[in-house]
């Protein structure tokens, strides 16, 4: 077990406690906990990849993290309607996309080692940015930071459209390959 892969599997097991925080209107403290498990994503990649500690669980391990902790918040955001329903629906069917894909890979025997396109990293760090913004509007208050919200929701929703047909069309020629074998 590696520092990168402690740190993913604290990102993962703050998501409840997010949750929690988010559900019992403790906007300050979901904030500094969201953060953290956000900025947790970057340091386990930098520790990885700068100190050689990238491991076969790591591969598994990072991209679970961040999906878990930004579908969960997404889905807690819009049943409170702090985020559309449209938007949380896109960014849970584009994870579901992708780990569908995986799981049809895997079921016809394909080897797949999780790798993420650049537009991926671009929509899970404007997915966390967005949330967090709309976790700091709640936490304080502040109205002016709206059209800045809808700027990003918009952003949000063309990098995670974007990505999953990057996804979408890897996954794509990869079957046809297959069927052509």
């Amino acid at each position: 077990m590696t520092l990168p892969n402690i740190i993913s599997l604290a990102r993962l097991l703050s998501v409840p406690f997010t949750v929690w925080l988010i559900m019992i209107d403790q906007w300050r403290l979901a904030l500094v906990v969201f953060c953290l498990a956000g900025l947790s994503d970057a340091v386990d990649g930098f520790l990885a990849k700068r100190f050689g500690m990238q491991s076969r669980l790591g591969q598994y391990l990072d991209p679970i993290a961040d999906k878990v902790l930004l579908v969960s918040i997404y889905i807690v955001l819009g049943a409170q309607q702090h985020l559309p329903l449209w938007l949380v629906i896109l960014v849970v069917s584009r994870d579901i996309l992708i780990v569908g894909g995986l799981l049809l890979l895997y079921v016809f025997d394909q080897p797949y080692t999780p790798k993420p396109f650049l537009l991926s990293k671009i929509n899970t760090a404007t997915q966390i940015i967005l949330a967090a913004s709309v976790i700091a509007t709640l936490a304080f208050a502040v109205e002016a930071a709206a059209p800045y919200v809808q700027v990003l929701i918009f952003a949000v929703a063309i990098t995670t459209v974007a990505s999953g047909t990057e996804y979408l069309i890897d996954w794509w020629r990869r079957m046809n390959r297959l069927e052509g074998e």
